[in-house]
């Protein structure tokens, strides 16, 4: 007979989660379309909604669920957790026509990384193209492996755009200023670097690493894979991310703040051997939650609108691993778990609609793509 060591029940337990969410949904949830391993979506400004797929499409959809490819498409390495990822209308996309994509590309020698690009969307007959797509960012170094991108594109209120970038498995270079990998960055719409960011000062001509200077780029670092970052109603950046074994968590992301990884989490490797937690080590930011078991977040936003009673301010979080939507209340900062969604199925995006409703992307439906749901309260 096979003896399972504690270790392994552990294990189990993290990455099956909780078993249940029981919390009553205050929503109807209608189905809209369906995808082929949507990954994120994003609103332009009539209501109609631009939807990446991970092997390399993006579709412009209408509100009853309409699909028109859009084209132009750079190619994009797809495998693993990579492919096409995030996709973010400009702040001035009324004037400008910009859309921002984020996507794996390939490099040299096996390797990949994440960049994000931007064109300018034109719509045809037959649905829409993006013309002049140019690459504004990219990770640095190109890196062995298909995990951990991260890649989630933001705009902030003043128009500075924000990218996370995960730490492509590889652990040290989270703590590496010479790599933008394991980071959360801030730059200009056009891909430069602003001129107050907190490491701006480090740019000299010895800062330069094959000709890519990262320094300027980096905003905070110590992340493994955020694959949520949002802004609350306040104007301040959190961020969330997968842990190791155990150890999901949330952030507020500080200006030059270090967040550990991997020197703390509060979880483990995943064959077992420990990582210090975050309170041994006061010398790195804390996380104002921490799951285990996890919730494995996928996406992240703080919800504006009034259409849901008292949600106003709440963070919602995409559950992958957890089946669930997690509702968080954040108050200064701090911030606590109120209430867990169980929607039976791995949710991979939420997004709001100008009229409060949200709308939700599956990663999958029963293994066969995942649907476009729309939530209204009940």
């Amino acid at each position: 007979m096979r003896v399972i060591k504690p270790v392994s029940l552990l294990l189990i337990f993290v990455f099956l989660g909780p078993l249940s969410a029981n919390a009553e949904k205050p929503f109807s949830v209608e189905i809209i379309t369906a995808f082929d391993q949507p990954w994120a979506l994003d609103f332009l400004p009539d209501g109609r909604m631009l939807v990446t797929e991970k092997k390399g499409s993006l579709w412009l959809v209408s509100k009853d669920g309409k699909q028109r490819p859009v084209v132009g498409l750079p190619d994009v390495d797809y495998g693993g957790q990579g492919g096409m990822g995030d996709v973010a209308v400009h702040p001035e996309f009324s004037d400008n026509k910009l859309v921002y994509i984020s996507y794996a590309e390939a490099g040299k020698g096996n390797t990949r990384g994440a960049v994000v690009a931007r064109g300018t969307f034109v719509e045809t007959g037959r649905g829409g193209k993006l013309e002049n797509v140019s690459v504004i960012w990219r990770q640095y170094p190109k890196l062995l492996g298909r995990g951990h991108y991260g890649h989630r594109i933001r705009f902030d209120d003043d128009g500075y755009l924000w990218i996370s970038s995960g730490d492509r498995q590889k652990f040290t270079p989270s703590q590496d200023m010479q790599s933008n990998v394991g980071k959360i960055l801030r730059l200009n719409d056009d891909g430069t670097v602003p001129k107050d960011n907190p490491f701006i000062d480090y740019i000299s001509d010895d800062a330069f690493v094959d000709d890519e200077g990262v320094y300027g780029e980096i905003w905070s670092l110590g992340h493994r894979n955020p694959l949520g970052i949002a802004f609350d109603l306040q104007g301040r950046l959190w961020g969330i991310e997968m842990g190791p074994a155990g150890g999901d968590e949330l952030n507020q992301v500080k200006r030059a703040y270090n967040y550990g990884y991997p020197e703390v989490s509060d979880g483990m490797h995943y064959d077992g051997r420990p990582i210090p937690d975050h309170s041994s080590a006061p010398e790195y930011a804390k996380p104002a939650i921490t799951w285990t078991p996890v919730i494995s977040p996928g996406d992240l936003i703080v919800y504006r609108g009034t259409l849901f009673k008292d949600w106003q301010g709440n963070a919602l979080v995409a559950g992958l691993s957890s089946r669930a939507i997690v509702r968080i209340r954040i108050e200064g900062e701090n911030a606590s778990e109120i209430e867990r969604y169980g929607m039976g199925a791995r949710i991979r995006s939420i997004d709001e609609a100008s009229d409060g409703s949200l709308w939700v992307l599956e990663d999958e439906f029963r293994r066969s793509g995942g649907r476009l749901l729309k939530l209204t309260p009940k």
